[in-house]
């Protein structure tokens, strides 16, 4: 059992912080690999046999099923041709194949009569200054597996989520390797699940930055709010987070509690581990939703209450304003018989009278908290 022991070694390594090392995501294909197949190897008793001259696929399977081991082949947006081949080598499903081809599924697990095939969203945390309303925060790819009897076979879409890394890691450990194709979907299956969890703390740091700003203190107090169109495009982002996200829950259940004839069941028990953590993000980004809707929602009350406050103070200078509006019409009219129009203190008394009653209107208001 220690080489099972040694599992959360070769792949916890993959756990970093998305806004520190962006080298978990190595996007360039290999300028030697003019193909779509990015690596290509045999894999015996957990070692990586070396040849010559690089191994292609057709020439990895003859030598599989001729001596044993496993094939790992690693591909980048293979086109139908380039995977035809492949696929015609080893038995996968036309289903699958179009699948894999053409990208753009949910995350998933389909089994077929001798290969699993299993589709995930990798997801890439997008650094950004300053949040704005066109700000990119999550940035998809997908990496889709092929696992078989005796060969491995890896899809990747997208710019994000190469598994050179990782493979050189498994590398490291062949009694990890040496339990054949389960362990490394299990790798893949882990090390996607852990940029998850990092993604999501980034998330949540901007999360915390639109939350402290809608509730800031602006002028005489009061919250200042914030541009409710920023709002809006993290909880975008959020949401396509959370497509990669809950599909992948019942795939990973069904991996760590249904045995299945080509999981290993000594690496079965630590899918438990991968599908807890698919949960508890899933749960992060199901909070991250709704605090999001409450933010957008205080932020449009604020803004309503703004609103509010406007129109009280215009109602209330009006309020005042009509006083002396009301007493100057009332004088500037043509008639020969007003009262106190040929008085010598007529109109200082008319004047002061005016003040205050405009005094005495404005003195109410603030009193009041209208102005």
């Amino acid at each position: 059992m220690s080489m099972i022991r040694d599992l959360r070694a070769v792949v916890r390594p993959s756990r970093v912080s998305l806004r520190k090392d962006s080298g978990a995501y190595d996007t360039t294909r290999d300028p030697a690999t003019p193909s779509a197949v990015v690596d290509c190897a045999v894999y015996r008793e957990g070692r990586r046999l070396e040849s010559d001259q690089p191994l292609t696929p057709h020439q990895a399977m003859r030598q599989v099923r001729r001596d044993g081991g496993f094939v790992w082949i690693g591909l980048h947006e293979p086109t139908e041709a380039e995977f035809a081949g492949i696929a015609s080598d080893f038995g996968l499903h036309p289903l699958a194949v179009e699948d894999a081809v053409q990208a753009h599924q949910r995350p998933k697990l389909e089994r077929y009569d001798d290969s699993l095939f299993t589709v995930f969203k990798t997801i890439h945390y997008v650094e950004h200054d300053e949040l704005t309303a066109n700000s990119e925060v999550v940035e998809t790819g997908e990496v889709m597996c092929f696992t078989g009897r005796d060969f491995f076979i890896t899809v990747r879409h997208g710019g994000q989520g190469s598994l050179r890394a990782l493979r050189h890691r498994l590398q490291d450990d062949p009694e990890l390797l040496a339990k054949g194709p389960s362990a490394v979907l299990h790798a893949i299956a882990d090390h996607v699940v852990d940029g998850y969890i990092a993604v999501a703390d980034a998330v949540q740091d901007d999360i915390d930055e639109v939350e402290t700003e809608v509730f800031s203190p602006g002028r005489k107090g009061t919250p200042r709010g914030t541009d409710a169109s920023r709002i809006y495009q993290l909880k975008r982002e959020v949401l396509e987070f959370k497509r990669a996200v809950s599909p992948l829950l019942r795939p990973m259940q069904l991996l760590s509690e249904r045995p299945m004839r080509l999981i290993d069941p000594d690496i079965q028990k630590y899918f438990r581990d991968v599908a807890d953590h698919v949960a508890r993000v899933h749960e992060q980004v199901i909070g991250f939703d709704e605090l999001l809707n409450s933010i957008l929602q205080a932020n449009l009350a604020q803004a309503s209450v703004a609103q509010n406050e406007d129109m009280r103070k215009i109602t209330s200078w009006a309020a005042i304003i009509a006083v002396p509006t009301m007493v100057c019409g009332v004088y500037g009219m043509n008639f020969d018989y007003m009262p106190e129009t040929h008085w010598k203190y007529g109109y200082p008394v008319i004047m002061s009278i005016t003040v205050v009653i405009c005094l005495g209107i404005h003195r109410t208001l603030k009193r009041n908290g209208w102005l």
